[in-house]
C-alpha cells in the first residue's frame, strides 16, 4: 500500500525512477499502456499534467517522473495555486478544458476558467511588450508617467518660451480627498462552460491525432490532448517526431520509445537526438512540478544518462539551440561575502574603474558559478517577477493622504498591526509575517487605508482563503466548511471603515472578482494585501506584481511555516531572505490547546498540549483497514457526539490520493456512510461534497446538486456551476478527504489528519504544520506512523528548491 507523497517534498536527485529506458529493446511498454488502465491515468480526473500509474511508478514514490497520485502531482487539488492558476494551459497535461471536447464549437457562455485563461495571456502579452521595450532605446523623460511626466512637460514649455513660467508652476489648489468606495464585488461567472467558439483542436484534427495514436499503439484517449498541445498539424509533428508525445500529460519517456518505435522501426534509436532533447524537456517539467524553476546542469546530465541518453551534454545543448530550454550561469556568493552582481549571477564589482578596480574585476571573474538550465516559461516568469519586485522596491509610493494621517492611523492601531501602517505608508513592499492569529494585522491595514482614501484590496491564491478573511473581516463566508469559530477577534477599531473587500488571486487577475483595469490595463488599485502568499509560484507572483501601477504598495503575507506553492519557485520564502524591504513579524499568538501545539510544531517541537475540551485526540491504529475504519467513524460519529460539530464541517486530510488510505479510499468509504447511493452521475450523487478543479492548480469545494444533459451541477463557493460531462472525470473529485495542498488556505471547526504506517515518507515538518493548522476547534490524529511523527517534526524541514529569484533580487540588496 502506498499513500504516494507528494513530489514536491523530494529531493531533485530523485527526478527519475532507476535504470535506463532505451528504445532500442523489443520489449518495451506500449505508450500509455500503464495510463491507459489507472482510473487516474493521463488526462484523468486530476487534471494536471501527472505520469501514469504504473506498477514501478508505484514503487517509487520518491520519483519526480510519477505524480499520478502523490499530493503535488494533484493539481486539482491545491488552493494554492492559482499561482498554479497562472499555469493552465501551458504545462503538459495542463491544457484547457475546451482540449478535452473533440470539436466542441457551439457558443455557450465563456467560463471562469477561459476568462482567467485569456487574462494570464494578456499578462504575458504585456511582460513581453515591457521586456522588449528595455531593449530598445529610450527617449529622453519617456518612461516617465504621473507628476513626473506633468513636471517634465512643463519645464520643456517654459523653455522653448511657450508659456511663461508664473503660469506653468502655480501652486495648484488642493485637490479634495476622495472617499474610498464602497466595495461592490461584480458578478462571478455562473457556469464552468465551454467558451464560444472554436478555442481547442476541430475534430478533424483530434482524428487525424487518433489514427496516428493508433498506428503507434498509444491510447486514443490522448488525442485531445496532443492536438490541442501541438497545435496546427499535430498529425505531422508526431510523426516526424514521435518523442513530442512526451509533451501530453501522463506519458513517460519509457511509453513515448515504444510509441516511436512502432512508428520509426529500424530508425528508432537511444542514441536520436529528438530522443534526447525530448527526455530533456520532460526532466525540467517534471523538476517544475517538484517545485524547482531550473536544474543544476550536473543533475540535470546524470538524470538524463540514467534515461538512456547515450550524450546527456549533447542532448542539453540540442535543447537549448532549439529554443526548448534556457542556460543561466549564477554566480555563487562566498561564506560572508555582501551580495551584489549584475542579475543573472554576473557579479561585477562596484567601481571596477577606479582605484583597485582591475583587482576587484579579476577576482570575479574568478568567483565560482553554477549552471543552470530551466524552461523559457519560468525563466521569464522569475526575471519579470524580480523586475517587477525592484519597481515596488525602489519607487515611491503614491502618496495619499499626510505622512500625520498615516501615524494617527497607526497610532490608531495596535502591536504589530501599528509597525505595518507604518511600513507601508513609506515603501511599496512589504512582508508580513504570522500564524494565523495575525490576520487580524492585515484587516486592521485595510481598514486604515481605506479610511485614508486608498481603494485597498485583500487577495487570497484560493476561494478558502478568501472567504476565511472575509469572515475575519466581517464579511460572510461564501463556501461551506469555511466558517472558523477559534478566529481571532477583530481589533476595537474594526468598524472604521467597514469589512475589507477580499477576492481570489485568479480573479483578481482574470477581471472577474475586484476592482477592474485601469485604461494602461494595470489593475485599479493603491494598495494590495497577498494573503497566505507562500502558496505563490513565480507565474502567478509574476503576473500580480506586472500588474500593479506605478506607485501601488503591495504586502505579501503569510504563516512562513506552512507548505510552499504547488507550482514553481518559493516566492516568499525567496523574498524573505533576500531582506529587500521592511518585514514586520506578528506578536499575536495562536490561541488555545491547538495554537499551541502548531507553534511547537514551527519550531520543531512536537509536545504534548494540556486539552481538557479535547482539542487534540490521537487514535492510534494498526493497519491501513482500521485507519479507515476510525476516520469514518470519528467523521459521522465521534466528533458531532462528543464536540458537536456535524459531519459536514469536518474536513479529513491525508499525504496523498493513492493507496488504501488516500483520498479515493477515504472518499469512498466516507460517501457509503455519508451518502450512500449508486454514483449514478460519474461516480456523485446529489449532496456529495466535492472539490471542482476548474484549472490545474484550483480548487473550489462545493456539493452535487443535480445532473442532466448539460453536465454535472455544482454549488461552489456560493455560486452554481456546471461542468461540462466530458470534464467531469478530470475536474471533479470527492471532497470529504482532502491532501494537505489542497486544503491550503482553508480552516475548518474540525479536522481528521490520517497518517498510515507507510505515509512516513510523506511527512514533514511543513505538512504536519499545515495538516495540523487546518483544524480551529478539534483535532483527532489517526495514526500508525508512531515515533516518525515526532521524527519528522524535528527533523525533516522542506526540501529545498533551485530558483533564480535570490540572484535576480541580489542587487536590491542594501549595501549599508
Amino acid at each position: 500500500m502506498s499513500t504516494e507523497p507528494e513530489p514536491a517534498h523530494e529531493d531533485t536527485a530523485a527526478a527519475v525512477d532507476a535504470g535506463p529506458e532505451t528504445p532500442g529493446a523489443t520489449s518495451g511498454p506500449a505508450p500509455g499502456a500503464a495510463g491507459a488502465a489507472d482510473e487516474d491515468g493521463a488526462g484523468a480526473s486530476d487534471g494536471t499534467a501527472r505520469t501514469a500509474s504504473s506498477p514501478a511508478a508505484d514503487a517509487d514514490p520518491g520519483s519526480l517522473g510519477r505524480e499520478a497520485d502523490g499530493e503535488d502531482g494533484e493539481s486539482s487539488g491545491e488552493a494554492s495555486g492559482e499561482a498554479s492558476g497562472a499555469r493552465s494551459g501551458e504545462t503538459p497535461g495542463g491544457q484547457p478544458e475546451s482540449a478535452g471536447a473533440e470539436g466542441d464549437a457551439a457558443p455557450a457562455q465563456v467560463s471562469e476558467a477561459e476568462a482567467e485563461l485569456a487574462a494570464q495571456r494578456l499578462e504575458r502579452e504585456r511582460i513581453a511588450r515591457r521586456k522588449a521595450e528595455k531593449q530598445g532605446p529610450i527617449e529622453a523623460g519617456g518612461k516617465l508617467s504621473g507628476t513626473a511626466a506633468d513636471l517634465l512637460a512643463a519645464v520643456r514649455a517654459v523653455e522653448s518660451g511657450e508659456k511663461p513660467a508664473a503660469t506653468v508652476f502655480a501652486e495648484p489648489a488642493p485637490a479634495p480627498r476622495r472617499a474610498a468606495p464602497e466595495p461592490a464585488r461584480p458578478p462571478r461567472p455562473v457556469a464552468a462552460e465551454r467558451a464560444a467558439g472554436p478555442v481547442g483542436p476541430t475534430p478533424e484534427a483530434v482524428q487525424a491525432v487518433r489514427r496516428v495514436l493508433a498506428e503507434g499503439s498509444a491510447p486514443e484517449a490522448l488525442a485531445p490532448q496532443a492536438a490541442a498541445l501541438l497545435g496546427e498539424g499535430a498529425e505531422d509533428a508526431l510523426r516526424a517526431d514521435p518523442w513530442r508525445l512526451l509533451r501530453v500529460g501522463g506519458v513517460r519517456p519509457e511509453q513515448a520509445d515504444g510509441f516511436a518505435r512502432a512508428l520509426l522501426g529500424a530508425a528508432c534509436g537511444p542514441d536520436d537526438e529528438r530522443r534526447g532533447r525530448a527526455v530533456t524537456v520532460w526532466l525540467l517539467e517534471q523538476a517544475a512540478l517538484a517545485g524547482h524553476t531550473a536544474l543544476e546542469l550536473p543533475l540535470l546530465t546524470a538524470a538524463l544518462a540514467e534515461r538512456g541518453v547515450p550524450d546527456p551534454d549533447a542532448a542539453v545543448q540540442s535543447a537549448l539551440a532549439e529554443g526548448e530550454a534556457l542556460a543561466f550561469q549564477d554566480a555563487l556568493e562566498e561564506p560572508g561575502a555582501r551580495p551584489g552582481g549584475a542579475p543573472g549571477g554576473s557579479g561585477t564589482a562596484a567601481g571596477a574603474d577606479g582605484p583597485g578596480g582591475a583587482e576587484a574585476a579579476e577576482e570575479d571573474e574568478e568567483r565560482p558559478v553554477r549552471v543552470l538550465i530551466g524552461l523559457e516559461r519560468f525563466a521569464l516568469a522569475e526575471e519579470s517577477l524580480a523586475d517587477g519586485l525592484a519597481r515596488l522596491v525602489n519607487s515611491t509610493p503614491k502618496q495619499d493622504g499626510s505622512a500625520a494621517d498615516w501615524e494617527r492611523a497607526a497610532d490608531a492601531a495596535r502591536g504589530a498591526a501599528a509597525d505595518l501602517v507604518r511600513a507601508v505608508a513609506g515603501h511599496g513592499l512589504v512582508l508580513h509575517t504570522g500564524g494565523e492569529a495575525s490576520l487580524a494585522e492585515p484587516a486592521a491595514l485595510l481598514r486604515a487605508a481605506r479610511a485614508l482614501g486608498l481603494r485597498a484590496w485583500a487577495a487570497a491564491p484560493g476561494v478558502l482563503g478568501r472567504d476565511r478573511f472575509s469572515a475575519l473581516a466581517g464579511g460572510a463566508p461564501s463556501a461551506p466548511g469555511t466558517p472558523d469559530p477559534g478566529r481571532p477577534p477583530a481589533p476595537e477599531d474594526s468598524d472604521s471603515a467597514g469589512p475589507a473587500p477580499a477576492v481570489t488571486v485568479a480573479g483578481l487577475l482574470a477581471g472577474t472578482e475586484g476592482p477592474g483595469r485601469d485604461a494602461d490595463g494595470a489593475l485599479d488599485l493603491d494598495l494590495l494585501v497577498v494573503l497566505d502568499a507562500p502558496h505563490l509560484d513565480v507565474e502567478a507572483g509574476a503576473l500580480l506584481v506586472e500588474s500593479l501601477p506605478d506607485g501601488a504598495r503591495l504586502v505579501l503575507a503569510g504563516d512562513p511555516s506552512v507548505l510552499w506553492s504547488v507550482g514553481p519557485g518559493r516566492v516568499f520564502a525567496d523574498l524573505l531572505a533576500a531582506r529587500i524591504c521592511p518585514q514586520v513579524a506578528s506578536r499575536l499568538p495562536d490561541p488555545g490547546p491547538l495554537g499551541e501545539l502548531v507553534s511547537g510544531i514551527g519550531i520543531g517541537e512536537l509536545g504534548q498540549v494540556e486539552a481538557p475540551g479535547k482539542e487534540v485526540v490521537i487514535v492510534p491504529v494498526r493497519d491501513a483497514g482500521e485507519a479507515v475504519h476510525r476516520t469514518v467513524q470519528l467523521v459521522a460519529d465521534s466528533v458531532p457526539r462528543a464536540i458537536g460539530v456535524p459531519a459536514e464541517d469536518t474536513q479529513v486530510i491525508t499525504p496523498g490520493h493513492g493507496g488504501a488510505v488516500g483520498t479515493r479510499a477515504l472518499n469512498a468509504a466516507l460517501k457509503q456512510r455519508l451518502n450512500p447511493g449508486p454514483g449514478r452521475f460519474g461516480g456523485f450523487d446529489p449532496g456529495d461534497r466535492v472539490v471542482h478543479s476548474p484549472v490545474p492548480g484550483r480548487v473550489l469545494p462545493g456539493r452535487v446538486v443535480t445532473a442532466d444533459a448539460d453536465g454535472l451541477h455544482l454549488s461552489c463557493a456560493g455560486e452554481d456551476v456546471v461542468v461540462p460531462p466530458e470534464l467531469v472525470e478530470r475536474t471533479v473529485r470527492h471532497g470529504w478527504a482532502l491532501t494537505a495542498h489542497q486544503a491550503m488556505g482553508g480552516r475548518w471547526p474540525a479536522v481528521v489528519v490520517v497518517l498510515p504506517g507507510d505515509a512516513v515518507r510523506a511527512l514533514s515538518r511543513p505538512w504536519i504544520y499545515t495538516a495540523f493548522g487546518r483544524a480551529a476547534r478539534h483535532l483527532s490524529v489517526v495514526q500508525g506512523v508512531e515515533q516518525a511523527l515526532p521524527r519528522a517534526v524535528a527533523e525533516v524541514p522542506a526540501k529545498p528548491r533551485t530558483t533564480r529569484l535570490p540572484v535576480l533580487l541580489a542587487p536590491q540588496v542594501p549595501t549599508d
